[in-house]
């Protein structure tokens, strides 16, 4: 299946990319260096620098989703089309997806769009998981 997602998107089928997309299958919201610790568990002679370029690709072709909550690194997850939103705990940086709560993108309507064609609306809620709670 992630054979033909690649190809639809354009891109050769590679180990890497598969690699990458099955880290990132039922384990959204990984850093880099998680992604690359998933992946060396199947192909232990990758590079830092190809998984890199792998998700820069995978962004790129729209197979992956880069988010960035301010002061932790980027995450990568690979629910994307949907424009849902994210929860970040302030304490261990644990992140989960919040669905869109007002029906189709971009969720918002901003008061002025001065002249922008708005497609997503980014949100971040912030607060404490359950764990960081106790």
């Amino acid at each position: 299946m992630d054979e033909v997602l690649l190809r639809e998107a354009g891109l050769r089928v590679t180990a890497p990319r598969l690699a990458v997309l099955e880290a990132l299958h039922g384990h959204g919201h990984l850093d880099a260096d998680q992604v690359l610790t998933a992946v060396r568990e199947r192909l232990p002679q990758v590079s830092v620098q190809a998984v890199y370029d792998v998700l820069h690709a995978l962004t790129g072709a729209g197979l992956l989703r880069r988010i960035e909550p301010a002061g932790h690194p980027s995450r990568y997850e690979r629910r994307v089309g949907d424009n849902h939103h994210h929860v970040v705990c302030r304490s261990c940086g644990a992140i989960d997806d919040v669905d869109c709560t007002v029906g189709h993108a971009p969720c918002l309507v901003p008061s002025s769009t001065s002249g922008f064609s708005i497609e997503t609306a980014e949100v971040t809620y912030w607060g404490l998981c359950p764990a960081c709670r106790r």
